[in-house]
């Protein structure tokens, strides 16, 4: 049994330190203007703490990285469970406070909307480090020696991970989602009418026609009305084979604020 609780080791070494990686590199590049205030954990804290927030991240994963790399003392183990499960946690407050956010697990890489997958992979992983609390060696020994359970969590991994279809859209493209030019949009109006967002809502609709549309960033919006004559406006991902679709109804009073978007081409 002693390889099956040193199997996911490299796994967890490589994930930490690439996220550090790509943390700092999202800081030092400086992206887009305001692109710290869509990834998380910087987006739960006041904008002049972003930047100290991810950075303290990404040493974080470094120490544990190292620790687990280098010993097999227990407390980097039980540090790196309690570090994914508080992960999963944050994940899940980003989900509920603010759905446009990315997990920023990767830096600017993983800006897509945190969904079912970013979470499922943050739970794997927990499991994955608690079963590195029973390995026997350290990280490296687990490293020179990689068995068919590290491919397995590699490919399990990989199916959970957002960021694959970004990384393909970017080798295509070269240009982030905000700059590519996307799909047309009677594609994403298609994609919004196949969505559970909007079977939940159609009946309430007005119209299944939007009276408006534009595009900010990585997002297509649609404004319909509903029978409160109160505006329901959608929101579609533009990147990945199954985009984030969100929904907010906006009172009649506020809906003048919709104005305020200027609308561009997709």
């Amino acid at each position: 049994m002693t390889h099956v609780w040193e199997s996911q080791l490299p796994l967890l070494v490589v994930l930490l330190v690439l996220g550090t990686m790509a943390k700092v590199i999202t800081v030092r590049s400086g992206g887009e203007p305001g692109a710290l205030s869509r990834l998380g954990p910087a987006v739960l804290v006041p904008g002049r703490l972003r930047v100290p927030a991810l950075l303290v991240c990404a040493a974080g994963e470094l120490v544990l990285a190292a620790g687990l790399l280098a010993t097999g003392h227990a407390i980097f183990r039980w540090a790196t469970v309690a570090f994914f499960a508080m992960s999963t946690y944050v994940l899940l407050e980003l989900r509920r406070r603010r759905p446009d956010a990315g997990c920023g697990c990767f830096g600017e890489v993983s800006s897509a909307p945190v969904g079912v997958r970013s979470i499922g992979r943050t739970v794997v992983l927990t499991g994955m480090a608690g079963m590195s609390v029973l390995a026997p060696v350290p990280g490296w020994v687990a490293v020179l020696h990689p068995s068919w359970l590290t491919a397995a969590g590699v490919a399990l991994l990989l199916v959970l991970s957002p960021e694959t279809a970004e990384l393909i859209e970017r080798a295509r493209f070269r240009a982030p989602c905000e700059q590519r030019r996307g799909p047309s949009e009677s594609a994403t109006l298609a994609r919004l009418r196949s969505s559970g967002a909007w079977r939940a809502h159609r009946e309430g609709l007005t119209s299944l026609e939007p009276y408006d549309s534009w595009r900010e960033l990585c997002w297509r919006f649609f404004a319909f009305q509903n029978h409160d004559h109160d505006d329901v406006v959608f929101a579609v991902y533009l990147s990945g084979r199954r985009p984030a679709v969100r929904m907010a109804v906006v009172g009649s009073e506020g809906s003048e604020s919709l104005t305020e978007y200027t609308p561009v081409s997709a």
